[in-house]
């Protein structure tokens, strides 16, 4: 994937390269399977330091977010240096999404059941909250709308997974996340 998709990459680079300041990409360190710390990488799509400003993206019209880094959060697109990740043994291509180490010290015991698979690119959570950054935007306090009540339903959705995982299933939710981004 990494060698099919890299003239569109380098045009991805470019693209950002010249639309702000700082680097091509934005690493994170994540939770991944066994509560083992990675850094997860994408494009970068904020202005530089825009993390201190919270980790949660408000809307889609959030105002660290880069011209181009609109474009690419929009078609998701900024999640395709994930394959790296995927390459180097932190991520699969499907399973659930990791978080930022803030919000997993808050799962309960049965959550903490999502952190025994590897993270994934996409997963029926990614499906089904793909506007997540819109709902945000219309709440009044949206780190409290995401830990009260999006987080604990995309782990509802992530438990399932972890409990019915299975490759027809996976190249399911391949197929509806290829249809989603071109929809």
């Amino acid at each position: 994937m990494l060698v099919a998709l890299s003239p569109v990459l380098i045009a991805m680079s470019i693209a950002v390269m010249t639309d702000s300041k700082g680097g091509i990409f934005f690493g994170q360190i994540r939770t991944g399977k066994d509560y083992k710390p990675f850094k997860l990488w994408k494009f970068r799509t904020m202005h530089p330091n825009a993390e201190s400003q919270g980790q949660l993206t408000v809307g889609a019209r959030d105002n660290r977010i880069t011209n181009v880094g609109y474009i690419l959060r929009k078609y998701k697109v900024d999640e395709l240096p994930q394959l790296w990740n995927v390459l180097i043994g932190d991520m699969s291509t499907v399973g659930p999404r990791p978080e930022v180490p803030r919000y997993t010290s808050l799962y309960n015991d049965e959550q903490k059941k999502v952190l025994t698979i590897k993270p994934g690119i996409t997963d029926y959570a990614s499906l089904l909250y793909y506007e997540e950054s819109a709902l945000l935007a219309k709440a009044n306090n949206p780190e409290e709308v995401y830990i009260n009540e999006i987080m604990p339903a995309k782990l509802a959705l992530n438990l399932h997974y972890v409990q019915n995982n299975s490759f027809v299933g996976d190249m399911k939710i391949i197929l509806a996340t290829v249809k989603r981004m071109f929809s």
